[in-house]
């Protein structure tokens, strides 16, 4: 099935949840509210005609003014794939967590939280994955500036040696 075909089937089942289909990208992807992630993420599960039985991704993108939550599935059974898109601001990051639907996402839903800063509600164990608790910031953000010092260890670098 096309990414054409399956923006049809969500939109006839799910209306104003589904937004726009972005087809003339390499990656052809359709926006989603983020306010309705867990209700279309468990259609394109549960449907028939769809079957995404497996997320294989979900990671944040910094958009400037906002950030893009990405949901890569993919379907064994009828071996075809589509990208969801969920666009929260910046300022406050907020969508559903998929665990419920996927409990794959968990690590992945951690790891933007840690990175991006992407509040999950409904998320088991929401905290951070890869940096220490104590850490400031979410360093893939575009404004995000790097520490001079972390735990009494100076990060600064000479370059002129």
């Amino acid at each position: 099935m096309k990414t054409e075909e399956i923006h049809q089937t969500l939109t006839a089942r799910l209306g104003d949840a589904i937004g726009a289909l972005h087809a003339e990208t390499i990656d052809p992807w359709i926006e989603v509210q983020a306010t309705a992630i867990v209700d279309v993420t468990r259609a394109c599960k549960e449907d028939p005609a769809l079957r995404f039985d497996f997320l294989s991704s979900l990671c944040g993108v910094d958009a400037g003014d906002s950030i893009f939550v990405v949901y890569h599935l993919y379907s064994y059974a009828l071996r075809h794939s589509t990208v969801l898109k969920v666009k929260v601001p910046k300022d406050t990051p907020v969508t559903r967590s998929v665990t419920g639907v996927w409990r794959g996402a968990d690590w992945f839903e951690r790891e933007a939280y840690d990175l991006f800063g992407v509040r999950f509600e409904g998320h088991p164990d929401l905290r951070r994955i890869l940096l220490p608790d104590d850490w400031e910031g979410h360093p893939l953000r575009k404004e995000y500036v790097f520490p001079s010092h972390y735990g009494g260890i100076d990060n600064t670098r000479d370059y002129n040696i």
